[in-house]
């Protein structure tokens, strides 16, 4: 090999490095992006004000009069009409540890155009799975409102985005979306639902290559060894196993603007207690709303007698999860648990507990003697505990370390209410606001 040659390859890996370490995955001080999150909910939050001062002096702000809620991911695009040839913009909206997310941002678009012939080892163009293996980034859009029925779990690979918007798109009836050992996935504005375990069969991962998987969860959304994924503006209800699930060292993750629904268990987030690689995982957790009502707005033909209470919102283990400005309605055994000493963050929450006298609990430690967890550090700041609801915070070093990086002040439960008033996919239309 000559020098030239040499000096080439050793280039090469160190723009790999570089462009690996410009993003990191786990960061050291989490506190931080907390602050972020709350510097960027402050922010859009004055110019929803400044935003209500100036509508109908024919300022620019009249485009979005109305429409700014306080939350600033739907603040920095929703207010474009031209948002359907802007798709690549939401790419830039993110916010927590999964703020880095690009998903295809610097691909083309991918439109799918078959709803129905769904091959788990030879897909054709125009469907779905054909589009999430590509090597090469993609936005993937649909051509119009479908239901698809996966044959077997949707193996998404790196640098994709799949964006429903301008679409009534529905991944139901089958298994649904898995993200393995992956990273920059935006999953964005698609209800996923009735999701059921696959498996036991061969699943295509790459144009050039497939694998055997063993039976899945039924999960709606699979995060399995994989960093810088956003989950946002998706309606998700009724699966087999979790709604969202993160495990086995997943990391860098934020989960927005979700309706989560008709479920037990809606978000598992790590593998288990002795799964120590699961201390890296750090999740944004964000204008989420969890709790009935939800089939009043996409499931009218379910009675509402169905799962009205589930067990939990949240269980955590291990790692970092900032809970911040989500909307809690009628959990059953408690709204966020955890073990193995998760630091749980939960701040400008609104937790409205049923009228059942023993479902009032907010949190719950599994596995552990109060002795132990009395030392996680578990700490409310600003959340609204309506009907009787109680938070029991824990932690010798929570009130200094979390009054110190204050992400959301107290919100009032309008105030809450407005910023997860679009939770769930959204209904947008071509050349007009969303």
């Amino acid at each position: 090999m000559s020098m030239a040659e040499t000096l080439i390859i050793l280039l090469h890996l160190f723009l790999i490095i570089a462009s690996t370490s410009s993003s990191p995955a786990h960061v050291s001080n989490p506190d931080e992006v907390a602050q972020a999150v709350a510097r960027s909910i402050r922010s859009s939050s004055r110019s929803r004000s400044r935003g209500l001062m100036m509508s109908g002096t024919g300022s620019s702000d009249d485009t979005c009069k109305g429409r700014l809620t306080g939350n600033p991911i739907d603040d920095c695009w929703k207010c474009d009409p031209n948002w359907e040839k802007n798709r690549w913009k939401l790419a830039d909206c993110g916010i927590g540890f999964g703020r880095n997310a690009i998903g295809g941002r610097d691909g083309a678009i991918y439109v799918v155009t078959d709803a129905y012939n769904d091959d788990p080892i030879y897909p054709t163009p125009g469907t779905l799975r054909y589009g999430v293996i590509q090597k090469e980034p993609l936005w993937i859009t649909f051509a119009g409102d479908m239901s698809i029925t996966l044959k077997e779990e949707l193996m998404v690979s790196s640098y994709k985005t799949i964006d429903g918007r301008g679409s009534n798109v529905h991944i139901t009836g089958g298994p649904c979306i898995t993200i393995q050992y992956e990273s920059h996935v935006i999953i964005h504005g698609l209800s996923i639902h009735d999701c059921k375990s696959g498996g036991n069969a061969y699943v295509i991962i790459s144009p050039t290559k497939y694998s055997w998987r063993t039976i899945s969860d039924g999960d709606g959304v699979s995060i399995f060894d994989s960093s810088h994924v956003w989950v946002d503006h998706n309606s998700i209800w009724s699966c087999r196993d979790g709604l969202v699930d993160a495990i086995h060292g997943s990391t860098a993750i934020t989960v927005t603007n979700n309706y989560f629904a008709y479920h037990n268990k809606v978000m598992l987030l790590g593998h288990d207690d002795n799964y120590v690689a699961d201390k890296n995982m750090q999740v944004t957790i964000a204008f989420n709303h969890f709790g009935e009502g939800l089939v009043q707005r996409i499931q009218r033909n379910t009675t509402l007698s169905k799962m009205r209470y589930w067990k939990c919102c949240l269980q955590c283990r291990h790692g970092y999860f900032h809970v911040v400005n989500n909307e809690y309605t009628h959990w059953g055994m408690y709204a966020i648990g955890g073990s193995a000493s998760p630091t749980i963050n939960s701040q400008g929450n609104r937790f409205n507990a049923s009228d059942n006298r023993f479902l009032k609990e907010v949190t719950k430690r599994e596995d552990a003697t109060e002795s132990e967890w009395k030392n996680w550090n578990w700490m409310s700041e600003g959340d609204e505990l309506l009907n009787g609801a109680f938070f029991i915070t824990s932690g010798v070093e929570s009130s200094r370390s979390f009054t110190k990086t204050s992400s959301v002040r107290a919100r009032s439960s309008a105030y809450v209410e407005m910023m997860t008033y679009y939770a769930g996919a959204l209904n947008c239309n071509k050349d007009s606001l969303c």
